[in-house]
């Protein structure tokens, strides 16, 4: 099974690769489309050329590669996707062949915790709009995405990795509770500048408080973030 979990930046993806690749029977793979997103927009990002040396830069050939071997011919593949990598001219046409799933995070949080590492995000930098639009695409196929809240993750991750499993098809394995400290072989390059929070970490962290202020200046991207976001609510697990 071919698991492409959605999500936009800032929102628990590498600490849930992280879960799934602790399984023991699932390969995983981190932002694919990252160097050709880059490629194709020419967006200066933080290690910009390494990550353009470190993927091929062609989104036809990652997509190629998404439904060719699974690495180490596991019975699980989890793919970390950033919907904000899926510009005009990057291929979608082999979503159709993977299990697609959502994981959402109230956009106030996202947008504090980009602050922190990239100034004065827009609403396409976070990805609300593109998730919310990969979402009604794969539902005109006739999939049925499963979404799931990343607060909810953090509130009970065994029930609702548990869930998850079974919305999915997947055996839940306590395994997924837990990763060993300081990353991921399969990290992406730029895991340096962005990870390091999670590199610290050994398990999901608890529930998170009150949603932060967000600044003025970032107000319009957090109302115009907002009905994405509680459209995809309505559907979660």
């Amino acid at each position: 099974m071919r698991i492409a979990m959605w999500s936009g930046p800032r929102n628990l993806s590498t600490a849930m690769m992280y879960a799934f690749g602790n399984r023991g029977d699932c390969a995983v793979v981190d932002e694919p489309f990252y160097a050709a997103y880059l490629a194709k927009t020419g967006l200066e990002h933080p290690m910009r050329a390494e990550i353009l040396d470190s993927q091929p830069r062609d989104a036809d050939v990652v997509a190629a590669s998404l439904l060719g071997p699974v690495p180490a011919a596991k019975p699980f593949f989890y793919q970390k996707h950033m919907t904000q990598h899926m510009i005009d001219g990057v291929p979608r046409a082999w979503m159709r062949e993977v299990t697609n799933v959502f994981l959402i995070r109230h956009p106030a949080r996202v947008i504090a915790s980009y602050a922190e590492k990239r100034e004065n995000p827009t609403l396409d930098d976070i990805g609300f709009r593109q998730q919310a639009e990969l979402f009604d695409l794969v539902t005109r196929w006739g999939q049925s995405p499963v979404v799931v809240e990343s607060d909810d993750i953090r509130s009970d991750p065994a029930a609702v990795l548990e869930r998850l499993c079974e919305s999915l098809g997947v055996p839940f394995s306590p395994k997924m509770l837990s990763w060993p400290m300081g990353g991921h072989k399969d990290d992406g390059i730029w895991a340096a500048h962005w990870y390091g929070s999670v590199w610290q970490s050994t398990k999901f962290a608890g529930p998170e408080g009150p949603l932060p202020e967000v600044p003025a200046t970032l107000q319009p991207v957090l109302d115009a973030a907002m009905p994405y976001y509680d459209r995809l609510k309505a559907h979660k697990i």
